[in-house]
């Protein structure tokens, strides 16, 4: 099911750049017609957005009211409401732990300095429709917010004919604070750029179909995005000491996610390898997206046989992976040296799914290799900062001359006159 090969300097590297050539791939057509919409929308407003809403969606954008929130929780099913609530306390912890605070102090020039952190005003978040409805992501996206205190947290979803009431109950859930039936790249333009009712948002998050992500990626500069995500990924370094039972399952978590996601073992062990292929094949034999699967792990999966564990982490590097399981007997050990990865899960019982759900951590995270510079998502992404400045005389008097210097070096004598006056006798 699963490719072996031999890590010799040139096969895995073949290897990954078909990897990234995958999620390289931009289609020109679908960019250009949301291009289309978007400029649409920005000059007509929500007479655009409501057009492209009935012709995509067969329905006029509108807002679903706070009784139909509780209607959508009492309606779900009680397990599910209790594990949503317990993961939102869960993420809801973590990011009050990662929360950057306001600070001032005294520079050494005897002027008070610092920063101001206040979370952004408002920010919107998109949730896919229909069989790709994820309430996990409504929670991972909505409460670091919550926790950043954004002002307003606007929630869209695509207008379908019964909407998804475990969707519907996470954002109740979070905190959201509107909800409106709008998607599609009309729903992007229409939080870019205001759309009467539907307001400008300054930030907007989450996961959509490859429409919305040409429509993230070019809203980007009128607002913020979080990132614009490729497939699913996860590459899990194993040595003999895995279980090939757990790592075949966790390669088969992500490769069920859609036929581009990718799913790798990196190894010291062929006989591993072997043995994880072969539960790959025995586990898809029972699993509901056994298609999906085969066709992923058939053209993006991938098993690499390594000298040692040292040169695995080296790989794992240049992947960047989303999601990376380091199941070894020592997994700690060689966490100094993984540089680029989106989550790490140590050991064999923190498996990827667990992020995904119910650990705290996000489950929004870079992926296409991009993980080499950019972060998961938490409550810092909803964050922004101030600088602060506040000199008295007798301090600025110490600095006057060197900021006159500077100026004049630069040749922008008003900045040089702004602090001259000040000392005229």
């Amino acid at each position: 099911m699963i490719q072996i090969v031999t890590a010799d300097g040139i096969a895995e590297q073949r290897l990954i750049s078909g990897l990234k050539a995958r999620a390289a791939a931009v289609n020109e057509d679908i960019t250009k017609a949301v291009s289309a919409i978007m400029e649409d929308v920005r000059e007509r407003g929500y007479a655009a957005v409501k057009e492209y809403s009935l012709k995509f969606d067969h329905s006029e954008p509108y807002e679903i009211t706070a009784e139909q929130l509780d209607a959508a929780y009492r309606a779900c099913d009680s397990r599910l409401v209790r594990a949503m609530e317990h993961a939102a306390a869960n993420i809801r912890d973590y990011n009050e732990k990662l929360l950057t605070k306001s600070k001032e102090w005294t520079s050494p020039d005897g002027g008070k300095v610092g920063r101001i952190v206040r979370g952004l005003t408002r920010v919107g978040i998109y949730v896919p429709g229909g069989t790709a409805a994820y309430p996990s992501s409504v929670l991972m996206n909505a409460v670091p917010a919550k926790v950043a205190g954004v002002g307003e947290i606007v929630m869209v979803t695509p207008p379908t004919e019964n909407l998804n009431n475990a969707v519907l109950a996470a954002a109740k859930i979070a905190g959201v604070d509107r909800v409106i039936a709008v998607g599609g790249a009309q729903a992007v333009a229409a939080l870019t750029y205001g759309a009467d009712w539907i307001p400008q948002v300054d930030k907007l998050v989450g996961p959509g179909n490859a429409f919305v992500a040409a429509a993230k990626r070019l809203a980007y500069g009128t607002l913020d995005i979080d990132m614009v995500a490729g497939p699913s990924e996860v590459l899990v370094i194993a040595d003999k000491t895995a279980n090939p039972k757990f790592v075949a399952a966790d390669l088969l978590s992500q490769a069920e996610h859609d036929r581009l996601a990718s799913a790798w073992l990196i190894t010291d062990s062929e006989e591993l390898a072997k043995a994880v292929n072969a539960e790959m094949v025995r586990q898809t034999g029972y699993l509901s997206r056994s298609e999906i699967m085969e066709t992923s792990v058939a053209n993006y999966g991938a098993a690499i046989v390594c000298k040692d564990l040292h040169v695995c982490a080296q790989i794992a590097n240049v992947v960047a992976p989303e999601h990376l399981e380091i199941v070894t007997e020592h997994p700690r050990a060689l966490l100094p040296e993984i540089k680029n990865a989106g989550a790490v899960f140590l050991g064999a019982w923190s498996p990827e799914p667990l992020g995904d759900y119910l650990a705290g951590p996000d489950h929004v995270l870079p992926t296409s290799g991009t993980a080499r510079f950019f972060s998961p998502l938490s409550v810092d992404a909803f964050l922004k900062s101030m600088s602060v400045i506040e000199f008295d005389e007798q301090s600025l008097s110490g600095l006057q001359q060197e900021i006159i210097t500077f100026a004049q070096s630069e040749h922008l004598t008003a900045h040089a006159n702004s602090i001259q006056v000040r000392f005229e006798q």
